[in-house]
């Protein structure tokens, strides 16, 4: 009886909750909601972070490509020939964020890579549901691949959460409207699968940031209509876990603290591209955008040093 009142008593919860994330990050995940991007939170969220974009740092350069507005993020000096690129996606669940939020994340990119990093301001849902995410994003990837200090055969197309899914989903967009070819797909804890809206049996524990009712939400909002209804033609390209043969060099990301397929998927490529190769990695106890949160942790360095051996391997052709 003792035992049966321990494990329901909020101590003990608590102490459930902890094994299930990663030491480094325990102390603040104890500090993190588990699913706070609502129907009625979204506005809200979205007002708070629209501060960020106010503040422009050296080397960031706010325009447009293709008519899409970007950040800009240049290498220091002039190129003496054309260079790597990376056409960064944002997340936010396909409804709430901004370029802006992940400045550093670009600044990093260019900083080890030696690559122009265009982050896109993709119109969001509700407002602007599929395809227009993609279609802004593809527009800003055909003007990125036209610039001439570009090398359009050392393009990657990258992104966290929801802009993992749209990355997902633009490798396939590129490869139907054979524009533009990319070389690398980076997908960080992506939003690719609609039907992860649609599970009951989840342990949301070591949930942080993200779980199924935001997750229901945001996918409701991105595909204007139920998750899990089967979709075909051009929808393939709002759930590319659904994805068409083909082989795409992906390296995709994240932590095991998140709405994933009931099995973990044995085909490791999400979308066609033009090199074979890629991989799929974890990491153990990490809950959702665990690196935005804990940049200096051990699991956070560990999870870029990987994502930057993966892209300078594709971007060196």
């Amino acid at each position: 009886m003792a035992s049966s009142l321990l494990s329901r008593s909020p101590l003990a919860r608590r102490r459930a909750e902890s094994s299930r994330i990663a030491p480094d990050l325990r102390r603040v995940a104890a500090f993190l909601p588990r699913s706070p991007v609502t129907e009625r939170s979204y506005r809200r969220i979205r007002a708070a972070s629209a501060l960020l974009e106010r503040r422009v740092p050296d080397g960031v350069e706010v325009t447009t490509l293709g008519g899409v507005r970007v950040r800009l993020h240049t290498p220091p000096g002039p190129r003496a020939i054309p260079g790597p690129a990376v056409l960064w996606i944002h997340g936010g669940g396909y409804v709430i964020g901004n370029p802006a939020q992940d400045d550093a994340w670009c600044r990093r990119l260019v900083r080890n890579h030696g690559a122009l990093v265009a982050a896109v301001d993709y119109r969001l849902a509700p407002d602007s549901p599929y395809p227009a995410p993609i279609d802004d994003c593809h527009a800003a990837l055909v003007a990125l691949a036209e610039r001439g200090d570009v090398d359009p055969d050392a393009i990657a197309i990258a992104g966290a959460s929801a802009g993992g899914g749209l990355a997902a989903g633009l490798a396939i967009a590129a490869r139907d409207r054979g524009r533009v070819s990319p070389c690398f797909q980076g997908l960080v804890y992506p939003m690719v699968d609609d039907r992860t809206a649609l599970r009951t049996d989840i342990d949301e524990t070591g949930f942080r940031l993200w779980g199924n009712r935001s997750n229901a939400f945001g996918w409701r909002s991105y595909l204007a209509r139920r998750a899990g209804v089967r979709g075909g033609g051009r929808r393939r390209r709002a759930g590319p876990r659904r994805r068409p043969r083909g082989a795409t060099p992906r390296l995709d990301r994240g932590g095991n603290a998140r709405p994933v397929p009931r099995r973990e998927p044995r085909v490791r490529r999400a979308a066609p591209c033009r090199r074979r190769g890629g991989g799929r990695r974890g990491r153990a106890g990490a809950f959702h955008a665990f690196d935005g949160v804990a940049p200096r942790s051990a699991s956070a360095r560990g999870f870029l040093g990987s994502f930057d051996r993966a892209l300078a391997h594709r971007l060196a052709g």
